[in-house]
């Protein structure tokens, strides 16, 4: 692969360069196959992006550099790369929409690999959730066949509230749940989640932990209602991880969570997850249904 190509991306030039440069170095990948990655999941994972005010883990010198979180547009960003103004606590700033194929590869070209994406969309506003997310973490002594479990009683207690839900790998230790709501305010939201933490603490308090105290966590799986908040990202679906080794926050199948027992069971390399959506495909396709959503039960 020659290391600096000028190529179109719809309709877009770009110039991709140090294709070559190696950004996981206990694996060997590259720069090169980071875009090849992104380039041929863009289908699935635009959809999961698309006018949500992203953020990003840039690593230029690789995942052994130094990594630096941002949320404004990386420099050297196109001009035509769509962005949006955020109002927020903090002020307002400028931030990136990942709505087409062309500003995800010229993100990816300048090191901005690892994408974050709130549960809003920069149409509806802060006071229009249209996701829930469930952010399961487990402590020390737990794992992700535990967050499995918990992700079951997760799904249970959702689907008794009228919601359906989506679930996937954080890329790394822990799964990600999505179930879409009718537009609703980031408050309502996080009260709704933290009640249902609450709820299945109370049911399972062996296993499931609603308090952030880290003091707390040994041998149980917090479950971070706290996600919900409209300042809070999560890692989009489909993004690659900025850990020692090329990692995908992949969709997986309610069937592979039943049935995990150990940490390896749902671990998927980008050619991996490529592989997967060819014989399964897009496991969160659904999830970007407006007709799916459902009202958001009140906090109980």
């Amino acid at each position: 692969m020659p290391d600096r190509i000028a190529t179109t991306v719809d309709g877009r030039r770009l110039a991709l360069g140090n294709l070559e440069k190696v950004l996981w170095p206990a694996t060997g990948f590259t720069k090169g196959e980071a875009l090849h990655y992104y380039a041929l999941v863009a289908p699935a994972l635009l959809p999961q992006v698309c006018r949500r005010p992203a953020s990003f883990v840039r690593f230029p010198d690789g995942v052994e550099g130094e990594l630096f979180h941002i949320k404004h547009p990386p420099p050297g960003l196109p001009e035509w790369a769509p962005t949006a103004e955020i109002h927020g606590k903090e002020g307002t700033r400028r931030q990136v929409l990942v709505d087409d194929m062309a500003t995800l590869m010229a993100l990816a070209n300048l090191a901005a690999l690892e994408v974050h994406v709130p549960q809003w969309t920069v149409d509806g506003g802060r006071n229009a959730h249209d996701r829930l997310v469930v952010d399961l973490d487990p402590g020390p002594g737990v794992g992700l066949p535990e967050c499995c479990r918990v992700a079951c009683l997760v799904r249970s207690a959702l689907a008794e509230d009228g919601l359906e839900c989506w679930v996937k790998t954080s890329g790394s230790k822990g799964l990600h749940l999505y179930a879409p709501i009718a537009p609703a305010p980031g408050r309502l939201v996080s009260d709704y989640a933290r009640a249902l933490a609450q709820r299945l603490e109370a049911d399972r308090p062996d296993l499931v932990l609603h308090r952030m105290a880290r003091q707390l966590r040994q041998g149980k799986v917090f479950v971070d209602w706290s996600q919900n908040a409209s300042a809070k990202t999560t890692a989009a679906a489909y993004t690659l991880r900025a850990g020692r080794t090329p990692a995908v926050s992949a969709p997986v199948g309610w069937d592979e969570v039943a049935g995990c027992t150990r940490a390896e069971d749902l671990s998927f390399t980008p050619g991996q997850v490529l592989a997967r959506i060819e014989r399964d495909g897009d496991l969160f396709a659904a999830l970007a249904d407006p007709g799916r959503a459902r009202p958001l039960p009140p906090a109980s």
